[in-house]
């Protein structure tokens, strides 16, 4: 059975099924827990080996985060950074804010946690019904206080040359949740697990039948909306950091116009090219999580040559090509996924 566990624009499914917050009785001798809930606006699945349930140490990590990035947390790192509150950063915001810098350099800018406002701007994130007559003045405006060079982390604080900047972590949020998670259940002496927040996926060793992770790519559906998901392709794996970005899930048209909630920052526009899906394996789920956010702005050509640059990354791209889609692989994909 599809157990279908997805953020809006994700793409990841992992194929399973068993009763949540529970041990598992597979075929080891010990036991394997499926703790499952809700955070961040989206679900959370993780399955792993251990002693007993870590359910709530889990949750507990998973509350310490959101305290941090959060952006509807009005009481996290994030919040305050935003609403231009005197705050000291931690950790979790730190290493965040890392990723983003070299994703942003890597990409040459297509990747920029100061695009809030572009996103607010064309409604997504919230229910607007007026902005099919945005201008391209009121872009222009807003592109004033948009890009990653009118910020900086010094010494624990984030300055802004301009006190309208926002920051949004979403883009590598999941990802890097995915990396905490993992990172407590390998210190609590697990090795077998697999983590899955909102369709982003952290899997090591092998699951209770002793057998490697089978994790689904989804393919693309953009002209049945109601229509049940179908997979692109079936990964088995042991060892992964895995994220998805797509477009065929959160857009709306204004007029004839689709306009997609991928935004390029470097043009303050919805991206128009015929990328659909990135799936992008990497060192870890965090930077997965930015590269595929970057693939999607940069579009198929672009996002190859960003993938290479990275030497620690591999894609999965769906294009449209006419009437049909059409898999391109980075040449490394094959070999990071490997058993």
């Amino acid at each position: 059975m599809i157990s279908a566990l997805l953020g809006v624009g994700l793409a990841a499914l992992l194929i399973w099924k068993a009763p949540s917050n529970s041990p598992i009785e597979g075929e080891r001798s010990v036991a394997y827990y499926r703790n499952e809930g809700k955070i961040f606006g989206t679900y959370y699945n993780i399955r792993y080996e251990a002693p007993a349930d870590l359910h709530d140490s889990i949750k507990a990590a998973l509350q310490a985060f959101d305290n941090s990035l959060s952006m509807f947390n009005p009481h996290s790192v994030l919040s305050a950074v935003n609403a231009n509150r005197d705050t000291v950063t931690d950790p979790l915001f730190e290493a965040m804010w890392l990723e983003a810098t070299e994703i942003y350099a890597l990409s040459r800018g297509a990747f920029d946690i100061t695009v809030a406002p572009l996103v607010k701007a064309f409604g997504f994130g919230r229910k607007s019904d007026q902005l099919s007559a945005i201008s391209p003045q009121t872009i222009d405006s807003i592109r004033q206080f948009v890009g990653f060079d009118k910020v900086e982390l010094v010494d624990h604080h984030v300055y802004k040359s301009d006190p309208r900047v926002q920051i949004d972590g979403g883009a590598v949020a999941k990802g890097q949740a995915c990396d905490v998670i993992a990172g407590l259940l390998y210190e609590h002496g697990c090795s077998n697990y697999l983590v899955d927040i909102g369709g982003e996926v952290v899997a090591r060793g092998v699951n209770d039948k002793n057998e490697p992770w089978r994790i689904g790519i989804t393919k693309p559906n953009l002209n049945n909306e109601g229509a049940q998901e179908e997979l692109q392709e079936i990964l088995a794996v042991s060892d992964i950091h895995m994220a998805t970005s797509g477009n065929y899930r959160n857009f709306y048209y204004a007029g004839s116009e689709r306009r997609s909630h991928t935004i390029d920052p470097r043009t303050g526009y919805p991206v128009q090219h015929s990328l659909l899906s990135a799936t992008v394996v990497s060192s870890s789920c965090m930077r997965a999580d930015a590269l595929a956010t970057a693939c999607m702005v940069l579009g198929e050509e672009e996002a190859l040559g960003m993938i290479e640059r990275a030497q620690d990354a591999a894609c999965y791209l769906i294009v449209a090509k006419k009437d049909s889609l059409t898999v391109i692989t980075s040449p490394k994909w094959e070999k990071m996924i490997a058993k």
